[in-house]
């Protein structure tokens, strides 16, 4: 018998077994009647999901880099300025696309497992006029939340356009887009709305949708232009068909099922959820002298854990040693301290037993790779954690 090892990365994820069972039923065509109905419910509950009502969905095959291409192609032209608020990897990559576009970048860095100091963004803010500013809202490479809502009412300040990285924090941490001030957010399936890879998510606001019709040159990207992708979602939102790519038939009628799930929980029950979850891997892993890359815990995501091994741990023996106990982890993603830390992904569908499992699996691989500690200690720890939150 094949042994299933419990994944717990940040993203993919585990897939609720619902959610799987209709992505593995039979392929339809596109112009179904079934399907387009599907489509177009899934494009309103995005709405529902990003909390941005008079925002205008995008829903298209391909990866959260798709997304972030979405947004910097669209809303992009050779001589804006653009401000990145940095907190590790994916800032990097967003000022990368954003250069793509000929855009001029200036990036405001937190160290690494903090956030940029509010006040240089502010600074930077009144010193010159940017056309948009990016916030990574949890960078999967350092596992720090980042203050959007205060940001954003930056952004708005200054009449800058505010676009948000969602990828590891939308459908578990909180985020209100028209509440808060976010023109353009956005996200990928296999990440804590729990659908396998394959599907980018954005949602675009009035100012943001506003700012690309009044853009003077073409997008310089083909399939991710909001011009080719815009009537197709409006068309299945008013339940007829339309084309311009296919879409990922399979996928889409996987998220519509998740997307009923996550909004049956409900977004504040949800996000308390993953609250809860997170204490109880943070609680153990304190319990076991392991820090973590975020520099406080107001600043650490929900989503994920970074903790540094101790010292002495080979990281490739460790994270073998956790494999065998059936459970995966990620190693370290930030290039300055790759070697060093560790990364535990618990959104989507993950429960309790998982976390007590995936502990169970780090106390051991700990355990063999020579690192000394009372046995048991994090199990105790997440155990205590969790019943008193």
């Amino acid at each position: 018998m094949i042994r299933k090892s419990l994944l717990m990365i940040p993203g993919p994820i585990e897939f609720d077994p619902e959610v799987l069972i209709e992505l593995g039923k039979p392929t339809v065509s596109h112009v179904a009647p079934d399907f387009i109905e599907i489509f177009g419910n899934t494009i309103e509950q995005m709405r529902v999901l990003f909390q941005s009502p008079d925002g205008q969905p995008f829903l298209v095959a391909g990866s959260g880099t798709l997304a972030m291409d979405l947004a910097g192609a669209n809303l992009t032209e050779p001589g804006d300025r653009a401000l990145v608020v940095n907190t590790g990897y994916f800032g990097d990559r967003f000022g990368d696309i954003l250069n793509r576009y000929g855009a001029e970048v200036q990036h405001i860095r937190g160290e690494i497992g903090n956030i940029p100091d509010i006040q240089a963004v502010e600074q930077a803010l009144e010193q010159s006029s940017y056309k948009l500013m990016t916030i990574t809202h949890v960078d999967t490479s350092t596992g720090v939340l980042n203050k959007v809502k205060e940001f954003a009412a930056l952004g708005r300040k200054y009449n800058v356009l505010v676009i948000v990285d969602g990828v590891c924090s939308l459908a578990a941490e909180e985020l209100k887009m028209s509440e808060w001030g976010v023109d353009v957010a956005f996200t990928a399936s296999q990440k804590a709305v729990g659908v396998p890879p394959g599907l980018a998510l954005l949602v675009a606001g009035p100012r943001a949708m506003q700012a690309f019709h009044q853009r003077k040159t073409p997008v310089a990207n083909y399939y991710a232009d909001w011009y080719n992708w815009l009537p197709v979602m409006q068309a299945y939102e008013a339940r007829k068909a339309a084309y311009f790519g296919t879409p990922a038939v399979n996928l889409v009628r996987a998220l519509h099922v998740s997307l009923n799930q996550i909004l049956q929980e409900g977004l504040a029950a949800r996000t308390a959820r993953h609250r809860r979850i997170s204490k109880v891997f943070k609680s153990a892993l304190l319990a076991l002298n392991l820090e973590q890359v975020p520099q406080n815990p107001d600043i650490a995501a929900a989503t994920m854990t970074a903790p540094y091994y101790p010292q002495g741990i080979q990281p490739a023996e460790f994270l073998s040693r956790v494999s065998a106990e059936g459970v995966v982890l990620a190693g370290g993603l930030h290039p300055e301290i790759r070697t060093k830390y560790f990364r535990i992904g618990h959104m989507g569908s993950v429960n309790i037993a998982d976390a007590i499992t995936t502990i169970a699996a780090v106390e051991s691989g700990l355990a063999l790779s020579g690192y000394r500690f009372e046995p048991g200690a994090g199990l105790s720890a997440a155990m205590q954690a969790y019943l008193q939150s």
